[in-house]
């Protein structure tokens, strides 16, 4: 017997609704925080989805904002365009700019600040004898 991928034989009232673009995991997630069914990702929007999912702690990567804009948008993940995730990672930005510092943390931003690393060459790295206060 068959049946189609993501359809059930239970009554449609017993059913959660599955988040379009959004796996098991990701799922648990959204669970976890409150966000349930597709109109819930609307309501919040992707970024409010998104940063909720990573202020509770959840490695979760760019793929879930995608998908969730996606799933807003009506359209498959790998369809929402340069421009829309552009626009997603600047609203990102400003949202946990204005999200209250995490005393845990000591930075501004609950979810933190970026790192930004940069390879350094050996004339760089600065020599110290062993005596030397560092």
């Amino acid at each position: 017997m068959s049946r189609a991928i993501g359809k059930s034989n239970a009554s449609p009232g017993t059913v959660p609704e599955k988040i379009r673009n959004v796996g098991p995991k990701s799922a648990a997630w959204l669970k976890q925080v409150g966000i349930r069914t597709e109109a819930d990702v609307k309501r919040l929007g992707a970024v409010e989805c998104f940063i909720k999912v990573k202020r509770a702690g959840f490695r979760a990567g760019l793929n879930l904002l995608y998908a969730l804009a996606g799933a807003e948008d009506g359209c498959h993940w790998q369809e929402v365009g340069a421009e829309r995730k552009q626009g997603l990672l600047i609203a990102m930005d400003a949202a946990i700019a204005l999200l209250p510092v995490n005393p845990r943390q000591g930075k501004s931003g609950a979810m933190g600040s970026r790192i930004v690393t940069q390879a350094l060459g050996n004339s760089d790295i600065p020599k110290r004898g062993r005596d030397e206060e560092w």
